[in-house]
């Protein structure tokens, strides 16, 4: 079942991921200093999913490439995994997509 997981990084901040059914690893936030920081980027993930002109598409220096959902502010609410291909990409994309609007809530930190 997909979900989004809320857990505390190495400095002690809370980050959500987004996993989908078979616990991949689809998209993961930024470090908030509060938990309700994160609850909201959660939130904002299932609310600018659904537009595809949220997602920015980049590749690395290494020629990788990812994407970045962006709220409508603006700013990076999400980032993805390297991929090996721009097909690869697209697909993470759809899998955001798919999977956030009904992703659960597992909080780790509790």
């Amino acid at each position: 079942m997909q979900k989004f997981e809320i857990y505390r990084d190495k400095g002690g901040e809370f980050r959500f991921r987004l996993k989908a059914a078979n616990g991949q690893n689809i998209l993961a936030s930024e470090g908030y200093r509060a938990k309700s920081g994160c609850t909201n980027g959660i939130d904002s993930v299932r609310r600018n999913s659904q537009d595809d002109d949220m997602y920015e598409r980049l590749e690395s220096s290494s020629g990788k490439p990812y994407f970045n959902l962006k709220a409508a502010n603006g700013q990076v609410i999400g980032t993805s995994e390297m991929y090996s291909s721009h097909s690869a990409m697209e697909n993470g994309i759809a899998s955001v997509k798919n999977n956030a609007p009904g992703a659960t809530v597992e909080d780790l930190t509790q």
